[in-house]
């Protein structure tokens, strides 16, 4: 399952919609293509059909819609204990792994905003840096759950016209010997 895991967090497109998927606990295809309005309607289907086969999400509900059926889909696995197999683990290769996969993930979607003929990194506001602090393991965990719960503030946002979907990452590096 770690690879089906991994191939989605590469994949911009798997990935995005996994993060709705997980971030709204439920979530229908309509409701998917209205906030990743980005997802031509067949490559949403092709690749919700995909993590279906994979097991990465289920369909917890389906109800008749003006002459269809429409799904409700929700994940099929645990993320937290998915992540916390790997910790158990401990293995240093895997973990860079599945790193790499994550940052690789993240590049790519940021080289296509560099390509894209309409870029305004001003703005757009796109940016990044990177910030060297000296932090006790519980300084760290404070700073964490302090921008946790930024992020939960916004998280459940709904699209508007002055709206754009946009995506932060967060490192923390192992501390220097």
């Amino acid at each position: 399952m770690t690879d089906k895991i991994m191939e989605c967090i590469t994949n911009p497109v798997k990935c995005k919609l996994l993060l709705e998927i997980y971030s709204q606990e439920r979530a229908t295809a309509k409701h998917l293509s209205d906030v990743l309005s980005d997802i031509p309607q067949a490559t949403l289907y092709r690749n919700l059909k995909k993590m279906l086969n994979d097991g990465l999400i289920k369909v917890v509900e389906k109800k008749q819609v003006r002459g269809t059926v429409e799904s409700t889909y929700a994940l099929a696995l645990n993320l937290n204990s998915e992540f916390e197999a790997i910790l158990a683990e401990n293995s240093g290769p895997l973990y860079m792994q599945l790193f790499m996969q994550y940052f690789l993930g993240f590049a790519k979607q940021f080289r296509e905003y560099c390509k894209s003929p309409n870029i305004d990194i001003k703005k757009d506001m796109s940016g990044f840096s990177l910030s060297h602090l000296y932090l006790s393991d519980e300084e760290l965990i404070e700073l964490m759950k302090n921008i946790s719960n930024i992020i939960k503030m916004v998280e459940k946002n709904e699209p508007k016209a002055e709206r754009k979907l946009r995506t932060l990452g967060i490192i923390v590096t192992p501390p220097e010997n």
